[in-house]
């Protein structure tokens, strides 16, 4: 018999949304955790007896219950700040409820013995990008040369080293912060990948708070993003430097860019497949270069990354119904 899928995610997820109607159309259960209205909308009622814990968990508004024994999958999808009941919480009464409510939370998670995509202990392990080149290469990507500095001068060295211009991005965000303060507090709301040429040079004198990560430019065909789905994977070639806006970085979606389904080499696409199992993930979203000599240039790859966009640019790519069906199978114990 299949047992239910737990989904993690917030309110507004649109990908959480699909997919949810894919399973339900499949014939199959889900419940949703919006970490957005917990604690606040659900409640608990859970006993650990006889050396495990039992239970349920269930959704105030909707009445939705699930018994911690029916949950055969788990999809950690997003995060999302909690919510509390009480709205005049002090500063020290909200941090600590933030705590004891994450501890929880993952205490139960984490005692789950079930299908994942994916474990959260995984997904923390492998959004380290400065790690993710060292293991790349291990495993036969090219990467390029990269450097992370806090000054101008290990700069001016690097780009001065360098066969062409270098480029700066961000490591942990491209938002800058922004989705982390309110928006009266906002001074920008995000930041594309940018190469440094000759004539923005100067930029570099504004360094010195925060380290940053620089990289030597690498000349694209055009961009792949992979995507890695339990054992499948789906590629997108994105057409990057047909458009000026997109040549350093393809995230401009008001640029008209081509988007289309790609096939790898048989070796690329197991490396892809391999990198991502590597760290125990179920799902990753890879990015990668093709120079006009046909290497393949690893760049990053994103443990929780979007490929909803993909999909709604390339319908072949049927991405929705490999999630639901990678969680369907893992729900049914065939995972």
């Amino acid at each position: 018999m299949t047992r239910c899928i737990l989904i993690v995610t917030c309110r507004a997820d649109l990908h959480a949304d699909i997919v949810v109607e894919r399973i339900t159309a499949k014939g199959h259960r889900s419940f949703r955790l919006n970490l957005d209205e917990f604690p606040a909308a659900f409640g608990l009622d859970l006993a650990f007896v006889g050396g495990a814990w039992r239970g349920t968990l269930s959704h105030t508004p909707t009445g939705d219950v699930i018994a911690l024994e029916e949950i055969g999958a788990v999809w950690t999808r997003k995060q999302a700040d909690f919510a509390f009941g009480s709205t005049d919480l002090t500063p020290q009464e909200k941090a600590y409820a933030a705590q004891e409510t994450e501890h929880v939370l993952l205490s139960i998670l984490h005692s789950l013995d079930c299908c994942w995509m994916s474990h959260p202990i995984a997904v923390r392990s492998a959004q380290w990008k400065g790690e993710q080149l060292l293991r790349a290469a291990r495993m036969g990507f090219t990467v390029a040369d990269s450097l992370i500095a806090n000054g101008p001068a290990p700069v001016h060295r690097f780009r001065a080293a360098a066969d062409s211009d270098i480029i700066f991005k961000t490591l942990a965000s491209p938002l800058l912060g922004a989705d982390k303060v309110a928006a009266e507090e906002r001074i920008a709301t995000g930041l594309a990948t940018t190469r440094i040429t000759d004539e923005n040079l100067d930029l570099l004198d504004a360094m010195g708070d925060v380290p940053c990560f620089f990289q030597a430019h690498v000349s694209k065909r055009y961009e792949l993003r992979v995507t890695v789905i339990g054992d499948r994977v789906f590629a997108a070639k994105i057409h990057s430097q047909d458009d000026d806006r997109t040549r350093t970085d393809y995230r401009d979606f008001a640029a008209d860019i081509r988007y289309e389904a790609a096939t790898l080499p048989d070796a690329i696409e197991q490396r892809c497949r391999d990198f991502v199992h590597s760290y125990g993930l179920a799902y990753g979203a890879l990015d990668l270069i093709v120079t006009p000599a046909g290497e393949y240039v690893f760049l990053e790859n994103n443990p929780g990354g979007q490929f909803l966009f993909v999909e709604q640019l390339v319908p072949a790519l049927r991405m929705v119904d490999a999630v639901a069906d990678y969680l369907i199978d893992g729900a049914s114990g065939e995972r």
